[in-house]
């Protein structure tokens, strides 16, 4: 794995990546304190995405 650092466009996609991956998991759970759990790691993401778009800005 690289170790260099990520630059800001790098951490955004992760993040986007990261949201994806947990909504859907998120859609094929049966139990639903998994199911919300995800949407909780989903959302962290979401917030750390918006956060991180801020500074473009």
């Amino acid at each position: 794995m690289n170790n260099k650092p990520m630059n800001l466009e790098e951490q955004l996609n992760q993040e986007k990546l990261m949201i994806k991956k947990y909504q859907e998991l998120s859609n094929c759970c049966q139990d639903s304190q998994l199911k919300d759990k995800c949407i909780e790691i989903a959302n962290k993401h979401q917030a750390r995405y918006n956060m991180l778009l801020s500074q473009l800005n």
